[in-house]
């Protein structure tokens, strides 16, 4: 398994105090995703739990659901300059039932940390693949449980500790109990590993839990929150128009600027259940 931290020297200035130390960073490495074989696409990630984050991917394109449709997942030779394996490469196998991904939905085969759309041959084309209606999922979550979540996943955040630099997902049940979070450079790489964590176990469709974001909520993200029937999607920061119109088309809960108790829900507010004696304006 590769590194997902590393130590390199920096040179510290602090209020006019200056020194030497060792500072330790995130990692971020390539990761190869190949299909029976073949090629499928590379992004750049903190390595760990690489094969949920493979699963993920797949289940966000709209190739896989149930664990059924993976026969195997394993690490191929990817070597460095010394002949060590660098796990830099995962091929997944389909179930025979599986066809295979659309070609006009591949991406290319390179994609940055920060970008996962980039090389989508058609946003149209991503809004019509996915296989489970939210809209009607019947889950209600108060102003507190939401108010909750950011220092929930905070807490989880364990090489967040370490670096300061790294994404974080986190999946959370009605009660606030975190199911599974993931970090990573990427934003779009940790919720595709707690998305692949769910196709892993059999948990998918996820019907009644709330997708937590460390960051700001894109267009990819509230996709991906849709493949894989989530119903709620919460982030600290700000969504982009494109998130909050997916969202309103999906029935997704898209709640931005969750800090404390304040917050903006975007779209399926009647699924936010207000403060006791707080006035509703909704109609």
């Amino acid at each position: 398994m590769g590194r997902v931290t590393a130590r390199q020297k920096v040179l510290r200035i602090r209020d006019g105090a200056v020194d030497e130390r060792p500072d330790t960073l995130a990692v971020e490495e390539p990761l190869e995703i190949r299909l029976d074989g073949s090629p499928l696409t590379v992004t750049m990630r903190t390595p760990g739990h690489d094969f949920d984050m493979a699963a993920g991917f797949l289940v966000s394109e709209g190739v896989i659901t149930g664990t059924g449709d993976v026969l195997a997942t394993r690490y191929c030779a990817g070597t460095d300059e010394d002949g060590r394996n660098t796990f830099n490469v995962v091929d997944v196998s389909l179930a025979a039932h599986v066809p295979p991904p659309d070609t006009s939905l591949e991406r290319n085969f390179y994609t940055t940390s920060s970008c996962g759309l980039c090389g989508k041959a058609s946003l149209d084309a991503v809004r019509t693949r996915t296989r489970w209606a939210v809209a009607d999922d019947p889950l209600r979550v108060d102003t507190p449980l939401l108010s909750s979540l950011p220092d929930r996943l905070r807490e989880a955040q364990r090489v967040f500790d370490r670096t300061g630099g790294l994404h974080a997902a986190g999946l959370f049940d009605p009660s606030g109990r975190a199911l599974v979070v993931r970090e990573d450079v990427g934003r779009h790489n940790a919720v595709d590993k707690v998305l692949g964590w769910a196709q892993r176990t059999g948990a998918l469709p996820l019907r009644g839990t709330v997708l937590a974001l460390s960051g700001r909520a894109s267009f990819e993200l509230v996709q991906k929150a849709w493949m894989a029937g989530i119903p709620v999607v919460t982030a600290v920061s700000a969504p982009s128009s494109l998130a909050a119109e997916l969202a309103q088309e999906a029935g997704i809960t898209l709640v931005g600027f969750l800090r404390g108790a304040s917050m903006n829900v975007y779209s399926a507010t009647e699924r936010v259940e207000l403060p006791a004696g707080s006035h509703d304006p909704r109609p």
